[in-house]
């Protein structure tokens, strides 16, 4: 597996090549709604599945987000985010706590979107989350569509992720623990 990426905090624009389509679609919302322009070029075993290619990019993501984040000084650390989509409307609530964590409750109503086994968002956040080090609550409230349930929950991660890491005017210098350090 080879995943190379980029990240920075920007405009929202996303170069992305996984070979899986919908997932390529789901890397996006992240961006766009995050406002973090992401340059990922993953080459995987495709020819198996898409897991590996899947989780190796939320592993691969994750790091990239704990390098770039580094003490977490100044940042506002939690966020949330409530995403509608047609039927679909998911929650996502996340912790930059330097504790991985994820607990996800989304029935998709279907196994596949498109070349996308929709039991890789579980791997994907999963991934994420143990090389990132947060703790992450997704939950589905509501769809009857699996693309717009998983769209929904992608859209939600990006913005709660862009509340957390928004810079907290109040305290620009001090790491948000009375620990003193994530």
């Amino acid at each position: 597996m080879n995943v190379m990426y980029t990240i920075h905090e920007r405009t929202g624009v996303a170069n992305l090549s996984t070979g899986i389509g919908f997932f390529d679609h789901m890397l996006d919302q992240i961006a766009r709604h995050g406002l973090i322009d992401l340059d990922i070029q993953a080459q995987g075993d495709l020819h198996i599945d898409g897991h590996h290619t899947v989780e190796d990019v939320g592993i691969t993501l994750g790091q990239a987000f704990a390098q770039a984040i580094g003490d977490k000084r100044g940042i506002m650390r939690y966020g949330h985010a409530y995403v509608p989509l047609d039927e679909a409307l998911s929650r996502v609530v996340i912790d930059f706590s330097g504790r991985p964590g994820l607990h996800m409750d989304v029935p998709f109503k279907s196994g596949m979107v498109g070349a996308f086994d929709t039991q890789l968002a579980f791997e994907f956040f999963q991934g994420f989350v143990n090389h990132a080090g947060v703790t992450l609550h997704i939950d589905n409230l509501k769809g009857e569509n699996a693309h717009h349930q998983a769209e929904t929950v992608f859209k939600a991660f990006a913005r709660a992720m862009r509340a957390a890491l928004t810079r907290d005017p109040r305290a620009p210098n001090t790491v948000p623990s009375t620990k003193g350090s994530l």
